[in-house]
Parts: structure tokens; C-alpha cells; sequence
């Protein structure tokens, strides 16, 4: 079956869906995006996507295209139409099209596209899918709380933890302190604490992030919001990954060094089911 993607305000074949090589966002990655997870034919804190994607869009001085609700409408009519219940979706609005050059003009008409693929973590109703990670050099640019589609740090990092045999990439800024990971954000638990970096510019603020870290405080779990290094890392009782079409995922080892039993934890294990039930109990308000 073809995929359908939306396009600039039409539902089209995949084949068809095409934009000018003028486009600022492949010149410059003059662009922002959001991925969804969608489960039960829903989208998972949606309302939150659409705070961050208005934050990104209001930092580089962008406008929203379309109002919230009726984004919404479009996206869930997407996912009926690629006849989809759980997958990741996908947004991206670019500042639109313009010869290259670094000064844009006003008045530019956004290019804005959404499409569907299948989930990278594994289904939500599956057993967990631990991660292997490998550490490397947080290559970003320095306005990481910005969710633009300049992602070539990443790919870079995820690159090296491919050549490294591990699944994902774990990022280090140049004090050797944890950021995040290629394409998650990262945490760690010692001593019934889970450890979570302090979001500001040097960090993506993850949604699944959000909507965990507020699970973990109805579970009356402590969290402690500070730096933490490789070393910190490695002596961990357990580690996981959070991501919004992975949901979170155990961490059983960085760079070939064993967490803990090489085992999900148990308190990733409840956090995890307890995140799972908290956005199909949302889904369905």
C-alpha cells in the first residue's frame, strides 16, 4: 500500500510528495519539527507537542500555519487514512522557499509536511527492548532547546555508536557531563533516585520526558535534577532512554560496560508501565 503524506494542505501519494530545492530548511535546516508517538490511534501528549513546536516556531521568529485543533484534525485524519493505531508521526514546517541566501525576506509561505513510519522501540503491548549505548562527544549546536531539523550532531554521534555496535548514542559535553542521547533523553537510578540533567539550552526538553518525570512523582519516586558523569553512568543500579515512539526503554549497557544485572530494573519496569497507562488514560479523556 503507498503511504499518504500531507503536503501544504493535501493528502498525497508518497512519490508525489516533493518540494523546491530552494527550500531554506535543506539549505540551511531553517526549520522545525516534532515527532509523535501515536498509540491507539491517538497521539500521545499532543497538547504538549504543540507547546514545544510554538516555542520552537516563536525562538526563530516563525508562525504557526495552521491553529491547534485544526492541525489535530489533519493529523489524526492521516493516521486514518495510512491505516495506522501505533507508529511514529512526524511534522516539519520550514520558513519556505527563497534563493539561497543567509538574510530571508518577510513574508515567506511556509512548507509544512506530515508523514507516518514504523516505530523504532518496539509496541507498546511488547516486552521492553533494552538498549546498548556508546559514549561520544555532544557535537550540537549550542540552542538544543530548540527542536530545528539541524540534526547532523546527531548523526554523527548516532553514526559512532553503530561502529561501536550499540544501539544508540550517549552524548558528553566538554565538562565530561551526560546530556542526552542521539535521539532520547537519558536517566539514570541509584539508590531508588532517579537522576535527570537540568533542562536550559543544552538540552532538548523532551516531552516523553515530561509526562515521565510527572508519572515518577505520582509514584512518589525522588528525582534529583543535577549534572551527572560517564563514571556516574556505569556504577548506576539502572538506566533508561525516553523517547515519544519508544516510551522508555531499559539501558543495560554503556560502552560495553554492564548496568547493574545487564537486566531492566524494577523501577524502570513500573515507571514504564505506569507511563504506558497514564497516555492510553489520556488518549481516551
Amino acid at each position: 500500500m503507498t503511504r499518504t503524506i500531507w503536503l501544504n494542505g493535501a493528502f498525497v501519494a508518497e512519490q508525489d510528495a516533493k518540494i523546491s530545492i530552494f527550500d531554506r530548511g535543506l539549505l540551511f535546516a531553517d526549520a522545525v519539527y516534532e515527532g509523535f508517538g501515536v498509540l491507539n490511534g491517538q497521539i500521545s501528549d499532543f497538547q504538549h507537542h504543540m507547546a514545544r513546536l510554538q516555542r520552537s516556531l516563536a525562538e526563530l521568529q516563525m508562525t504557526m500555519p495552521y491553529r491547534v485543533e485544526e492541525l489535530h484534525s489533519i493529523l489524526l485524519q492521516l493516521l486514518e487514512r495510512n491505516q495506522q493505531q501505533e507508529c511514529f508521526l512526524y511534522l516539519h514546517i520550514t520558513r519556505g522557499e527563497h534563493d539561497r541566501d543567509y538574510l530571508y525576506p518577510e513574508g515567506l509561505t511556509a512548507n509544512m509536511f506530515a508523514f507516518t513510519q514504523p516505530l523504532h522501540g518496539g509496541f507498546a503491548a511488547a516486552p521492553a527492548v533494552p538498549l546498548t549505548m556508546a559514549s561520544t562527544e555532544d557535537l550540537r549546536w549550542a540552542r538544543r532547546d530548540i527542536k530545528t531539523s539541524n540534526l547532523l550532531g546527531q548523526v554523527l554521534a548516532k553514526q559512532h555508536a553503530r561502529e561501536q555496535q550499540a544501539d544508540e548514542a550517549l552524548m558528553v559535553d566538554q565538562q565530561g557531563y551526560v546530556t542526552e542521547a542521539g535521539a532520547m533523553s537519558f536517566f539514570i537510578i541509584k539508590n531508588q533516585q532517579i537522576y535527570a540533567r537540568q533542562l536550559n539550552r543544552e538540552l532538548l526538553p523532551g516531552v516523553t520526558r515530561k509526562t515521565m518525570l510527572r508519572v515518577a512523582a505520582e509514584l512518589d519516586l525522588e528525582v534529583v535534577e543535577r549534572h551527572y558523569t560517564l563514571a556516574e553512568v556505569y556504577a548506576a543500579d539502572e538506566a533508561f532512554a525516553t523517547g515519544a515512539s519508544s516510551y522508555i526503554q531499559p539501558v543495560i549497557q554503556v560502552d560495553g560496560k554492564t548496568i547493574a544485572d545487564g537486566k531492566m530494573g524494577p523501577i524502570t519496569s513500573h515507571l514504564r508501565e505506569a507511563y504506558l497507562q497514564a497516555i492510553q488514560s489520556a488518549s481516551k479523556a
